[in-house]
């Protein structure tokens, strides 16, 4: 019963003693076999839950261990070690968890999918099976449903890594990645996770990536893949364009290599086409809210206004030259004391001065050395250089000086802004820093609000924002109609128009690397021009290589390929050239949801049938650190495929679940002072790590809410724990925890950590008390070991019908479970993981009812006492009970029953015979 109960929550896929549910039935049966293992025969039941009916066939008989390889093997508290082989075999050879590839549309479909893992060389973590564990669970409750479910696993396996590998190895990056995926495959089988394996895929296969290039020139030919000459992350070292993400500090995420900012020309998506879209389709979304908020301040819409500022000559004449600066805040125009132009603007080179040439190339070097996290970062100390011009004012006709400075980024508005600095933070302290006018046009209705030393950005009343020359008075309005009117006399006197802003910038798609998907486009001799190559000659597969080194000049390492690289147009026979550029990993990632509907299909990227079957994604979980990005760039092309017919839906994922990291087990620490003594740590002055020591934890104690060194209890320790990593050396390796407790353990102790998305501490004791649970499970049916470490041999198997009280014990543990989970408060994807959950076993409330009732029982129509009953209780049981009871019995022995009046649930009436009452009495 307690396996049972066990499986019911947190189905272990090795568990054999099971409740199994069918959407034919209205209650479980009980189906309980169990196989012991490793001395005996084995016996399979025909209720092992499958999707194809060979998985029905019973298990052949297996040698028989003899005595001797009995006593050499570790006693264990149950013999997971031959259990779970088995069953892995077992669903190998049955193709238990194969979804038909013939569907049966008449039956409801739940499509559930892990974020797909990247296959490097260190294997799975224990952080993996975190998410694919409780996938696991519900594609299992949805089968036992009656669903058809769709449970995939494949590879992103284009990348950076895998390259470098190939560089430093000169290994072929095809070569490591097999490698890498099949120790993956075979650590998730050893999990026994019931993926439908037949359907995997890998991003690096050409017959997958076809289907890539294919939607990269549905891309093309819809104007939304361009070619632009725009600033990037160049990583020299590594020989490659960088993303923003991939920069860290100014330096190359791997590997620590100095990066740089240049232009260069570059393949470029239209994402911000779709921004609008990408914005209002996330309220429909069943998503945690802080990740559709991540993605709503990424496209980042704003409403505002451009303003043209002409820029003047050295006589203070009006130029030709005009600057458009984008802003929020059109009311506080007046305010505008100086401009601010980012160091990549395309009109820097006509602002600079001679005597201010030096000194703002100098800078533009410097700042090509930052991210753009690092200079926008609002802590950061604001730079800059003055260019030795100045522009008109067109509010006031006031000339302003033009800076350059790099907290102003060349890909977002216009690349140049009008500084107010007495109402935004970042230009008041750059303000002060090279002593600018502050020149304060907006001022609090409420006057204690009042700061003259800060920068003020709330609501009020505008003042010094009037002049006669160009017309506009906005003095004593209020900021939202001040701006109206701004924006009205920008565009009926020529200076400006009302504008929509996104923070979103177009994708960079483009990488100098060998290992990624090939462009199917070719370029002209003489001409450069761009040819989309026909869909018919698809994929355009990547040639051979033997060096991935970088070329040293800024091409890729194609360009090696020279035999390659020259090729011919296909419709004119022109002499062309093959892009050398590769598409970025994110490319294979952005659709492979769709592929696994329909994997084997050559002639289409998903059949439409099996799309709108299939699709959406009812649940697709994954780590937080993919909502932004991966998401976004999905979404994106999911919606570029809804326009040109090839999905049904407009979003790709319904519902989205993060889960939590999983940390190292908790390290101690002690500190030391700079003349090398133990300090407490409430005390220590310094606490870097290079003044710390590790302390093993067997010289620990715990002191109240505090952790102390046993020798020395006022010495305070550090208790903390670390993500984990090879550097500290606290990476948890599954295949130890399968090989030492088993992989039920492992996918049950994950469960039971801690909140689904909540981050979580590794803690070896914890796991080995859930083993030890298990193991009591595993006695409770089949008996204690022998001596020798083994179970006793036989199959104890039971096809009996479960008895009432079972069923009672059953539904009352799911009720239970289910007021805990009510009683819960989870975030918005775990909700709908639990939502679920009860959906699929909801406690039957025939067995949830009280069915004893309190009968009286009369002697001679005298109430002398009570007795518990079954509601349909008999009336002869219900004597029984009654002549059995201490109380009533003494009114019974050794008399004759005249008869018995039974009104069942109400009232038992004992008539005895009056001769016999009254010898009695006497």
């Amino acid at each position: 019963m307690l396996a049972s109960q066990m499986q019911l929550l947190l189905p272990s896929p090795f568990c054999n003693q099971t409740y199994f549910f069918s959407s034919s039935c209205s209650r479980p049966s009980l189906r309980t076999t169990v196989t012991t293992f490793p001395s005996y025969r084995l016996r399979v039941s025909n209720s092992v839950n499958s999707s194809s009916s060979s998985s029905r066939s019973s298990v052949k008989e297996e040698p028989i261990e003899d005595e001797k390889q009995k006593q050499d093997q570790p006693r264990r508290a149950y013999p997971f070690h031959e259990i779970e082989p088995h069953w892995q075999r077992y669903w190998e050879e049955n193709h238990t968890f194969i979804t038909p590839d013939e569907i049966d549309f008449s039956k409801p479909k739940f499509y559930i999918l892990d974020m797909f893992p990247y296959p490097s060389g260190a294997g799975l973590h224990v952080g993996h099976p975190l998410g694919y564990t409780a996938t696991d669970i519900l594609a299992r409750y949805k089968r036992m449903q009656g669903f058809n479910v769709l449970h995939p696993m494949g590879w992103d396996a284009f990348g950076l890594p895998a390259e470098q590998y190939a560089i430093e190895t000169g290994t072929h990056p095809k070569v490591t990645t097999m490698k890498n995926i099949g120790r993956f495959r075979s650590q998730l089988k050893s999990l026994g996770f019931s993926y439908d394996w037949e359907r995997e895929i890998s991003t690096t296969e050409p017959e997958y990536y076809k289907w890539t290039q294919w939607i990269f020139l549905q891309l093309f030919k819809k104007g939304l893949a361009y070619q632009a000459e725009v600033p990037v992350n160049w990583c020299p070292a590594l020989g490659t364009v960088l993303a923003n993400e991939e920069v860290v500090n100014g330096v190359s995420e791997r590997g620590g290599h100095p990066v740089i900012r240049k232009p260069m020309r570059q393949w470029m998506l239209k994402i911000t086409a779709y921004a609008d879209r990408l914005l209002k389709d996330l309220d429909d979304l069943d998503w945690p809210e802080n990740v559709k908020e991540m993605q709503r301040n990424w496209i980042g819409r704003s409403e505002g206004a451009e303003i043209y500022f002409c820029v003047l000559d050295n006589d203070g004449h009006e130029q030709d030259i005009k600057l458009t600066v984008y802003t929020t805040r059109p009311d506080t125009i007046f305010g505008a004391t100086y401009l601010v132009v980012a160091p990549e603007h395309v009109l820097l080179s006509s602002l600079i001065t001679a005597d201010q040439r030096k000194s703002v190339e100098e800078y533009k070097e410097l700042a090509s050395r930052k991210s753009d996290f690092e200079r926008t970062e609002l802590q950061k100390e604001k730079t800059g250089v003055f260019s030795g011009s100045y522009a008109r004012n067109p509010a006031n006709g006031e000339a302003i000086p033009i800076w350059v400075a790099d907290y102003v980024l060349g890909s977002y508005g216009t690349g140049a802004i009008m500084a107010v600095p007495a109402h935004d933070s970042r230009d008041h302290e750059f303000a002060l820093k090279y002593d600018i006018q502050v020149r304060q046009v907006v001022i609090p209705e409420d006057e204690s609000q009042s700061n003259s030393v800060k920068s003020y950005s709330g609501e009020g009343l505008l003042v010094n924002s009037s002049n006669l020359v160009s017309g506009l008075n906005i003095n004593g309005l209020r900021i939202m109609e001040a701006a109206s009117k701004v924006i009205d006399w920008a565009e009926s006197t020529g200076h400006g128009k009302s504008k929509v802003n996104f923070k979103l910038r177009d994708w960079l798609f483009a990488r100098q690397r060998y290992w990624g998907e090939p462009f199917p486009v070719i370029f002209l001799n003489g001409t450069g021009e761009i040819v989309p190559l026909p869909e018919s000659d698809l994929p355009i597969s990547l040639p051979e290589l033997d060096d991935f080194t970088p070329t040293g000049t800024g091409e890729p390492p194609l360009a090696k390929a020279v035999s390659w690289v020259k090729t011919t147009d296909p419709i004119s026979g022109k002499p062309a050239t093959r892009e050398t550029n590769t598409m970025p990993q994110w490319a294979g990632s952005c659709w492979y949801y769709l592929r696994f509907m329909d994997p084997k299909n050559s002639v289409a990227l998903v059949d439409k049938r099996k799309e709108m079957y299939w699709g959406p994604v009812d649940v697709y979980v994954g780590g937080a650190e993919h909502s932004v990005l991966h998401l976004l760039y999905a979404r994106f092309w999911h919606k570029v495929l809804y326009d040109i017919g090839v999905v049904s839906t407009k979003e790709p994922f319904q519902c989205l679940i993060n889960q939590g990291i999983i940390l190292g087990e908790v390290e101690y620490r002690t500190c030391r002072d700079s003349e090398g003594k133990l300090v407490s740590a409430d005390s220590a002055d310094v606490l870097g790590e290079q003044h710390q020591e590790r302390v093993p934890e067997e010289k620990v104690m715990k002191s109240g809410d505090f952790f102390v060194l046993k020798d020395d209890p006022s010495i305070r320790l550090i208790a903390r724990a670390h993500k984990m990593s090879k550097s500290r050396g606290n990476v948890i390796n599954p295949d130890d925890v399968v090989s030492e407790y088993g992989a039920d353990s492992l996918r049950l102790y994950e469960m039971f950590m801690g909140p689904f998305r909540d981050s979580k501490t590794w803690s070896t004791s914890c796991i080995e008390g859930v083993h030890r649970f298990l193991g009591r499970v595993w006695r409770l049916i089949v008996g204690a070991p022998l001596p020798n470490g083994s179970f006793k041999d036989g199959t104890v198997a039971t096809n009996d019908e479960p008895s009432l009280e079972q069923l009672r014990c059953l539904h009352k543990c799911i009720e239970k479970v289910t007021e805990e989970i009510e009683g819960t408060r989870f975030n918005t994807g775990i909700s709908a993981m639990m939502e679920f959950i009860n959906a699929a076993y909801k406690a039957n409330p025939e067995y949830l009812k009280d069915s004893k009732v309190v009968l009286p029982v009369q002697i001679n129509g005298k109430t002398r006492g009570t007795i518990q009953v079954e509601e349909e209780c008999s009336e002869e049981d219900a004597f029984k009970i009654a002549s059995l009871d201490v109380k009533l019995s003494k009114y019974l022995i050794g008399k004759t029953i005249k008869k018995r009046i039974y009104v069942p649930g109400k009232i038992l009436n004992v008539i005895l015979d009056r001769q016999n009452v009254e010898v009695g009495r006497r």
